[in-house]
Parts: structure tokens; C-alpha cells; sequence
């Protein structure tokens, strides 16, 4: 048996994302985990991801949303920002998302759900940071920025920010289902949606 700190946040949002990271980095530090996925909208989140997992003493990854997530043909995530971490080492991976693609232009245009999004929305059973963390670690497996055969960190939020931070033993997304998550470092105890 193994006993392990979990942090849990009262509220979601940005304003826990300095101890989401300092959490992450702990965890890493006591794993030996070098390889850190991040999710980042904006960019404001990978800004203070790259001065703690500083590279390339970290593998750190920033996974953006892919253009035209909010409208056709834009792009979220700022290029100043994006410049600034490729001069310190981070790597950016822009692309389209794992747990939707095609599928969410099924859900709009016929109004059916498909089973990638079914399972997108039993991952937000635990919070949008899971979900994240699963599909941002699946995104940087297929474009070859991680191992597979080492764990991983993956951070994610809630909206904005980071809230989130999970230990997960990555996959392919043609091998979904080898994906493991080993442990939570932090979450939210409410969603984002939840008025109770």
C-alpha cells in the first residue's frame, strides 16, 4: 500500500495555477518525471510553465487549441508568447484535438454524439482537467514529442489557467485504451459548471 497527497482546490480556475505548477514540479522532482505536457489557450499559462520546467532540463510541451477552436481561422494563442518559448526550449504542438475532431462536426450538423466525445464526457466526470490531461498526453504521443514507455505529467485547467495536474502512462490515440491515469497531483472539488 502506498499513501499519496492529493491537493484539492474548493473553486477551479486560474487563480490556481501557481500551485498547480509548484505541485507538478514537486511530483516530477520525486518521480524523476522529465517529460511535462501543458495546456495553454492563450499563452499565459506555458509563460510561467517554462520558468519553472525550465528546458531543456524538462521535456515541456505546450499544447495549444487547434485553429479555429472559438471561430474559422483564428488562433487563440499568441505569437509574441509563442516565440518567447520556442527561444527558452519548450516545444508547441498545435493540432487538432484529440477527443473531437470530426466528430463534434458530426454532433453539430446531426445532433448525434459519436463515442469519441461519449468518452470525452465521462472523463469530465472527474473535471475538464482530466479530460485535458488525457487528450493533450494522447496529442503529444502522436505528434512524437513524449515517450511512451515513461510516464508523463500533464497539466491542464478548468477554462482558463491550470487547476489540474496528473502522473499518466501514455498512448497513441490508436491505442486509447493502453493510456493510464497513475495518479492526481491537484484538482478542482467542484466543475466549472457546478452551482452547488
Amino acid at each position: 500500500m502506498l499513501e499519496k497527497k492529493i491537493v484539492y482546490f474548493i473553486e477551479p480556475g486560474p487563480e490556481n495555477t501557481d500551485i498547480t505548477l509548484k505541485l507538478a514540479k514537486e511530483r516530477s522532482e520525486e518521480l524523476g518525471i522529465r517529460d511535462i505536457i501543458v495546456a495553454s489557450t492563450r499563452g499565459e499559462t506555458a509563460l510561467k510553465a517554462v520558468t519553472i520546467f525550465n528546458p531543456p532540463e524538462y521535456n515541456l510541451i505546450i499544447v495549444t487549441h487547434m485553429a479555429g477552436f472559438r471561430e474559422p481561422g483564428t488562433q487563440e494563442f499568441s505569437e509574441d508568447i509563442r516565440k518567447q518559448l520556442l527561444e527558452k526550449g519548450a516545444k508547441i504542438l498545435t493540432c487538432t484535438h484529440a477527443l473531437s475532431g470530426v466528430e463534434r462536426a458530426l454532433r453539430k450538423i446531426l445532433g448525434t454524439w459519436g463515442p469519441v466525445e461519449l468518452m470525452a464526457q465521462a472523463l469530465r466526470l472527474f473535471g475538464e482537467g482530466a479530460k485535458v490531461a488525457v487528450e493533450i498526453t494522447l496529442m503529444a504521443a502522436d505528434a512524437g514529442l513524449i515517450p511512451i514507455d515513461r510516464d508523463v505529467i500533464a497539466i491542464a485547467g478548468t477554462g482558463r489557467g491550470a487547476d489540474s495536474a496528473y502522473v499518466i502512462k501514455p498512448a497513441h490515440t490508436s491505442n486509447f485504451f493502453n493510456l493510464f491515469i497513475k495518479e492526481i497531483i491537484c484538482k478542482p472539488l467542484k466543475h466549472f459548471k457546478d452551482t452547488s
